[in-house]
């Protein structure tokens, strides 16, 4: 991963591997890592696509000058996204090639402007403009907050290549290989879905209003600034993206509890084993105060039960079960049956807080809900049966 990657013809892969970052945003774990894609077409007209995270840029520039030698310049850089992962290497590509010419929409020229003080040499975009750079002709479609208010898309239309910015991106590290056809599809396809739910869930809806503006162009090879390069079945990751995007889930539940003192935790115990006896077959149980958020989102959002517990703390939410309402809630989940659960000891308020939220979502609420005051009594016991076999039919129905 130390040179370009041909792509096709004159196309290729400049990108880094970053295995040293603990957390993307710092919010997110990468125990897998992330790569930073970014482009390069050495055309008539030379041309980059998007740049690295500024902790990287010498090895970028490196692969940037092994493909066009000293004699040659770069003519344009191309800016589908400003986040600073994409566009931290903007100002070590003008000091390399002070003549380029810095191509994006009105929102990017803005973003230059806020991050790095870049005025000049600017070429504005509208949504279907073309840039010819000799055999090829690029066209840029607009996918506004996807995920931020400048995101673009650049379409190669020689070969049919998408450069999709962070779109259809994934975490992970690319080892070895870039392309899908040289990767393990399967642990990607993990990390793909947990970057969706982390970052780009709670624009679903402008995700398909991106995909239903390609949707007529005959995307051969899809190229995301995160993740594989989907040469050989591009499909699969626009299928996916359509999915997760569309909130379709899948048949499971997912209990999430917090517990101070073990009560709420043995609450969940209790209706995991009945969802188990009424057939629910895919199960999974988090302790929100040792599974990051990360991984409980990306849980909630694959399976179409979410079964949540908090005690009463401070006369609200347990503060894990709080974040986690709180980044729902900003995600707007749906397809989904909730059920809902917790302990209170001097005061009430965690519950109620739960059932608030349920109430106001565009999802199903499971009844009874059921608090116990303490330790769970046996009738609260026999009380979170009934939820949870209620819970059990409502997934079943739920499911397509």
């Amino acid at each position: 991963m130390d040179r370009p990657i041909l792509i096709t013809d004159d196309v290729y892969w400049i990108g880094i591997n970053d295995r040293e970052t603990n957390l993307f945003e710092s919010l997110w774990p990468l125990p897998c890592g992330i790569s930073y894609n970014a482009y390069m077409i050495v055309d008539r007209k030379v041309a980059l696509i998007d740049t690295v995270k500024f902790t990287v840029t010498s090895p970028y520039l490196d692969k940037i000058k092994n493909l066009i030698g000293k004699e040659r310049t770069v003519d344009y850089l191309i800016i589908n996204h400003m986040e600073p992962d994409h566009s931290g290497s903007i100002n070590a590509i003008i000091d390399q090639f002070p003549d380029i010419k810095l191509v994006g929409n009105k929102k990017t020229a803005r973003f230059l402007d806020d991050f790095y003080e870049i005025t000049e040499n600017i070429m504005i975009l509208e949504d279907g403009d073309e840039l010819d750079l000799g055999t090829r002709k690029l066209k840029f479609y607009m996918t506004p907050m996807v995920h931020w208010p400048e995101t673009m898309m650049t379409f190669d239309m020689k070969d049919g290549i998408l450069f999709s910015g962070d779109a259809f991106g994934g975490f992970g590290t690319l080892d070895g290989g870039i392309f899908d056809d040289e990767l393990d599809v399967e642990f990607y396809k993990g990390e793909i879905s947990r970057y969706f739910t982390n970052i780009i869930a709670k624009y679903s809806r402008m995700v398909q209003s991106a995909l239903k503006k390609l949707s007529s162009l005959d995307i051969r090879i899809v190229a995301s600034t995160h993740g594989p390069v989907w040469r050989s079945d591009p499909n699969y990751i626009l299928d996916f993206y359509n999915k997760l995007s569309s909130m379709s889930t899948v048949e499971g539940a997912v209990v999430i509890y917090g517990s101070m003192y073990g009560n709420t935790k043995k609450m969940a115990e209790r209706i995991a084993r009945v969802l188990a006896e009424e057939g629910v077959e895919k199960i999974h149980v988090h302790d929100a105060s040792k599974s990051h958020l990360s991984y409980l989102v990306n849980d909630a959002w694959e399976y179409n039960g979410l079964i949540i517990g908090t005690p009463t703390y401070n006369t609200g939410m347990f503060p894990p079960i709080s974040d986690f309402i709180g980044f729902l809630t900003r995600s707007r989940m749906k397809n989904h049956v909730i059920g809902i659960f917790g302990s209170c000891g001097w005061g009430v308020g965690g519950v109620k807080a739960l059932e608030e939220f349920a109430r106001s979502s565009d999802c199903q609420l499971v009844e009874p809900i059921v608090e116990a005051r303490g330790a769970p009594t046996e009738d609260d016991l026999l009380k979170l049966d009934e939820m949870a076999r209620e819970a059990a039919r409502m997934i079943k129905q739920l499911s397509p």
